[in-house]
């Protein structure tokens, strides 16, 4: 089996109201959530000081595709967004996955553990970022590479 990437990853659900942000530890699996981030004026200086506090090898930033795996208005928002992300944490360090279905899968989660939607929205974000790192996690293990797409890879629009 191939060797998982070294370092603490943050994932971040970023939405057009909030952010959801969760970590794992260097050398863990167990993804947890840290924090809901207003989208706003100051949600790019709020999640600089997270990637200072925690040094992640990687940010990974849920881009949601359509059904069809395409990219619709809010894929495109999120790749704007995303941009604006590495240009503040540094080149290299941000990395896109599929996150299609991340927040269905969080609601569901919360209500199994007797979360009834009124008491989800509060954590529905943070627990959204934990679906999408847990499924970073899962390809990380494997292929023993970071998972999803550099950003880099992709042309600014």
């Amino acid at each position: 089996m191939a060797e998982r990437p070294h370092g603490a990853r943050l994932a971040v659900d970023w939405g057009k109201a909030r952010i959801g942000v969760a970590a794992v530890g260097a050398g863990t699996t167990l993804a947890y959530p840290v924090e809901t981030v207003a989208a706003g004026p100051s949600a790019l200086q709020r999640l600089l000081a997270l990637v200072t506090e925690y040094e992640p090898a990687a940010v990974y930033v849920g881009l949601p595709l359509d059904l069809r795996g395409e990219h619709g208005p809010a894929a495109r928002e999120v790749l704007s967004r995303a941009f604006e992300l590495a240009d503040v944490v540094g080149p290299g360090l941000v990395r896109l996955v599929d996150e299609r279905m991340s927040t269905v899968a969080a609601s569901r989660s919360l209500g199994s553990a007797g979360r009834r939607t009124r008491q989800q929205r509060r954590v529905i974000d943070q627990a959204a970022a934990v679906e999408i790192l847990n499924r970073a996690l899962d390809a990380e293990q494997s292929s023993g590479q970071l998972a999803g797409q550099a950003l880099e890879e992709l042309e600014r629009s």
